[in-house]
């Protein structure tokens, strides 16, 4: 009810993977997609808006960094585009939440503790994601089980709907996150493996093959904990000392400047700001850049070799790139077969 849709599914706003094509075909299915926007320009933000518009009159949202150094721009397009969403993945400040208060926007910003879930309430947020540590790209450790039932009771009597994240993929998961008292779920890596995904199709061939046991949380790739496929890559990051990462990770800091057209001056500012927020020494700063820049050469460029595979432990459990509307009608389906089990 509160995002307008048939389905309480999610299809999570994924760097250089959630574009206009999937959002639309999530949202014309009836789940909700959300546009990645965090590695888009703003005019590419405002191009990637146009063309999911062009595709379906569904809703959708729009991911945003909190830290964004032009976010107040973003946000003033997304009131103007009327987008209904504005989700996080990390924790915005009680200004911004306002802010998208005032304008009617919903917000929508994923935990991974209850600490955070409690915090964000108490700072006015719509709606939370609680992602457990099978989720993927940047995660925390407690295991969803755990989590999601904690953060479900921290918003008991707020009226804040809590969506179930990490490792879920079908309709019995569905039915078990609805079970701890879950409103849905968001799933990421389930929609990174569809047809509409533009993931390049080796890269998916990676996917595909990888087991439940085929992942790693690591901290070598930005300092921050980071569910991927382990690779060649992977190891060899880890075996690397910090000290020699640094000097790539400033390259990549400058590539990333250039290809979301950020300022150096725009880049530092926001470095500054997450420094603050987060307790982060320059050189985490710096290895930031790592993760969108690693993520682009796989899941743009093609090149796995030199990149990273963010995923979610249920890559094993998948074995196929069904079209986004077959996905949602599967896990619909089989969430009612469960449900008519139980009784």
């Amino acid at each position: 009810e509160l995002l307008g849709v048939r389905y309480p599914i999610i299809q999570t706003g994924m760097g250089w993977v959630s574009g206009a094509t999937l959002t639309a075909a999530t949202a014309e299915a009836g789940g909700f997609g959300i546009l990645a926007s965090a590695t888009m320009t703003l005019e590419e933000l405002a191009q990637a808006i146009a063309k999911v518009k062009a595709r379906t009159t569904a809703p959708f949202g729009v991911n945003l960094l909190p830290n964004q150094a032009d976010l107040a721009k973003r946000i003033a397009l997304l009131v103007q585009e009327s987008i209904p969403v504005a989700s996080f993945a990390g924790a915005p400040s009680a200004a911004v939440v306002q802010e998208l208060n005032d304008a009617g926007i919903t917000s929508i910003v994923t935990v991974g503790a209850k600490r955070h879930a409690e915090k964000m309430v108490g700072i006015g947020v719509s709606a939370l994601i609680a992602q457990g540590g099978e989720g993927g790209g940047h995660t925390g450790s407690i295991p969803t089980s755990l989590l999601l039932p904690q953060v479900v009771d921290a918003c008991a009597g707020t009226g804040v709907p809590v969506i179930g994240a990490g490792g879920f993929y079908d309709g019995r998961g569905l039915v078990a996150a609805l079970a701890y008292g879950a409103d849905g779920i968001a799933m990421g890596t389930r929609f990174l493996l569809s047809a509409e995904s533009q993931v390049p199709a080796n890269v998916k061939e990676l996917y595909l093959k990888s087991a439940l046991t085929a992942t790693v949380v690591t901290e070598a790739i930005d300092g921050a904990p980071q569910r991927v496929i382990r690779t060649d890559m992977i190891d060899a990051l880890e075996k690397s000392p910090a000290v020699l990462r640094f000097p790539k990770a400033a390259m990549n800091a400058l590539r990333f400047s250039r290809e979301s057209k950020t300022s150096l001056l725009a880049l530092l500012k926001t470095g500054r700001e997450m420094k603050s927020a987060q307790d982060l020494t320059w050189a985490q700063v710096a290895l930031a850049a790592n993760a969108p820049m690693m993520t682009k050469a796989s899941m743009v460029d093609g090149r796995p070799e030199v990149g990273i595979l963010p995923t979610g432990q249920v890559v094993g459990a998948i074995g196929s790139l069904p079209p986004v509307a077959e996905i949602l009608e599967t896990i619909i389906a089989e969430a009612a077969a469960t449900l008519v089990s139980l009784r």
